[in-house]
């Protein structure tokens, strides 16, 4: 194994492993200057009184967050190299840990992409192999951007949240009221989103009401499509934790299906954070109450067969779909989405009857008629998406 190699271009950027830093003649021969240590262990730190020294405590396993140390640990190597010397960026076998970081480098270098930064790091060192998690935060770091703020990215905080879904999963616990994402509250940041991600399930084109009191619970841009169990392939839960979601189903209603999964909103803060694995979703509204949904952390069967995790859910049955506008189908409540709509009809003279718009509305199972679903008032806010994985769950209503 070798002790000590440097990426393959113009840059003084070398990998290495624990037994590296002892070679202090190969280390002046490559005018090293600068190490970092990507390593959880105690290490002499004699070892690097000659250098300018930096250390990153993470462990070699899939669900150490080394994503969130990538700026640190880019600015380290930067300045190395700025300032004219050689940076050795080693783990304990130069494989996983430290050849995460030196990708990650080369993807803000050379606006790579995971895969062409380890393609090139490979032709020094092809072993140099990160393991799985440290791998799709490399992919999520790509599609974050390698030169945006990391600790603001909509993207890196629903990383979060899922990756605390799975700890409170795997603990039998509700997840931390805190922790707890509601994703209508970040919908100005839905432009960070991937254009292929849910691109048609999250264009809003109708909304979810009260069957009881007309009050809006949701809006079409927080269902979360899935797999029906039939059409789901044989996989293991445990190695693909999204199985039962299929972010490319454009299909946001399947007949099959009894409930309408959603993210988390806003008017279910109340009672999401309690901090009970499962309970009952009552509509918002003081004078209704209404028996409208469930909730269930460690997860829920859908009437069609598939697991959603965590399962937050509206019953098709005591809601119903009522089709509006583009213009007026904006944020969960009403209240901004259809201003612009509102400011021209009053340019006209145009004054609708409390309550009136053009929405038509159509039930879960049966279209009513318009005249009596025309109403309808703005729930609350919502939003956050979870970690949403295959897995135990509880009953359907």
């Amino acid at each position: 194994m070798p002790i000590l190699d440097k990426v393959p271009g113009e840059l003084q950027l070398f990998i290495g492993g624990l037994f590296t830093v002892r070679r202090t003649e190969s280390l002046q021969e490559n005018h090293i200057t600068h190490m970092l240590t990507v390593l959880n262990l105690p290490v002499d730190q004699d070892q690097f009184k000659d250098y300018v020294h930096k250390t990153i405590a993470v462990d070699d396993v899939d669900d150490e967050n080394l994503l969130e140390h990538f700026p640190d640990c880019i600015q380290f190597i930067q300045s190395g190299l700025d300032a004219g010397g050689g940076v050795l960026v080693h783990c304990a076998m130069g494989k996983s840990r430290s050849a995460t970081v030196i990708c990650a480098y080369l993807m803000y270098h050379y606006n790579l992409t995971p895969d062409a930064a380890l393609a090139k790091l490979r032709e020094a060192r092809p072993f140099a192999e990160p393991n799985d998690g440290f791998w799709k935060q490399l992919q999520l770091y790509h599609s974050i951007g390698p030169h945006k703020p990391l600790g603001t990215s909509p993207l890196y905080q629903k990383w979060l949240f899922e990756r605390e879904m799975e700890l409170s999963r795997a603990c039998g616990l509700a997840p931390e009221a805190d922790k707890i994402r509601f994703e209508d509250e970040h919908e100005a940041d839905d432009d960070e989103r991937d254009d292929d991600d849910d691109a048609m399930s999250r264009t809003p084109g109708f909304e979810l009401r009260c069957r009881k009191c007309r009050r809006t619970l949701a809006t079409s841009t927080y269902i979360l499509p899935h797999t029906p169990k039939e059409q789901q392939q044989s996989q293991d839960p445990s190695t693909n934790p999204i199985s039962t979601l299929n972010s490319n189903n454009t299909s946001t209603s399947n007949p099959a299906c009894a409930h309408h999964y959603l993210d988390p909103l806003s008017w279910m803060r109340p009672t999401l954070q309690q901090g009970h694995l499962s309970g009952r979703l009552e509509c918002p509204n003081p004078k209704c109450g209404a028996n409208v949904g469930k909730y269930a952390w460690q997860g829920q069967r859908c009437s069609c067969g598939a697991w959603i995790v965590p399962g937050i859910s509206l019953v098709k049955g005591r809601v119903d779909e009522v089709r509006v506008a583009p213009a007026a189908s904006g944020k969960v409540g009403g209240g901004d989405g259809g201003e612009e709509a509102a400011r021209r009809r009053a340019a006209m003279g145009i004054r609708l009857p409390p309550g009136g718009g053009v929405s038509t509305s159509t039930s879960a199972t049966t279209t009513t008629k318009a005249t009596a679903t025309t109403g309808g008032g703005g729930g609350g806010g919502g939003g956050g998406g979870g970690g949403r994985k295959t897995g135990a769950g509880a009953e359907n209503l």
